[in-house]
């Protein structure tokens, strides 16, 4: 029997692990509300159906609650194992995150790998339908309510990317003051 690893968001994987574990909460949920409606038929007493009801009921709020940001998401999978490995080397120059979902007000933003450095960060977005500048101004005021500088950039293409990581120097030529550790949690926080 095997154990699956709890992935944290940020690590490669991440995406496929939260909608497994998202799938498998909702199944859960959905057992719990047929098995108050099942109990209804076991029951003569007015009032006991009439409770059993209204757990079911109250029970289907969590459950769409779980279910909307799979919905939001159901369509973007982790990326192959080769992309993963592509861009690993970058970690020593950089804080390398994967698999994230940054949401905003009206965009949902897969993000495949996200490099937090001290001049900025770099994002590289999935979906090509996405309204850049819009996606992008909405996270940089979300960075500058965190008291961050508002200095990510979008893209989504992949060349684009790669280009902007090769051109980097790694961080530790910069005077660390915290913000590429700050920017990290401030990332993680904003993902699904």
């Amino acid at each position: 029997m095997s154990i699956v690893k709890r992935i944290k968001k940020g690590e490669y994987g991440y995406r496929n692990y939260f909608k497994r574990r998202q799938l498998f909460l909702i199944a859960l949920l959905a057992l719990f509300i047929l098995a108050q409606l099942g109990a209804r038929f076991l029951t003569d007493s007015q009032s006991v159906k009439n409770i059993l009801t209204v757990m079911a009921i109250v029970t289907v709020l969590p459950t769409a609650n779980l279910a909307s940001p799979l919905v939001a998401i159901a369509r973007f999978k982790t990326p192959p194992e080769s992309f993963y490995r592509d861009h690993a080397v970058y970690e020593e120059k950089c804080e390398m995150l994967y698999d994230l979902v940054l949401t905003t007000k009206d965009d949902v933003v897969p993000a495949d790998a996200a490099a937090v450095h001290p001049t900025g960060i770099y994002v590289y977005c999935v979906n090509p339908k996405i309204n850049v500048p819009r996606a992008e101004r909405a996270l940089n005021d979300l960075l500058r309510a965190q008291k961050l500088d508002p200095n990510l950039k979008l893209t989504t293409s992949l060349s684009a990317f790669d280009k902007r990581l090769k051109s980097l120097k790694p961080a530790s030529e910069y005077e660390d003051d915290g913000t590429v550790e700050y920017g990290v949690r401030t990332l993680k926080s904003l993902s699904m």
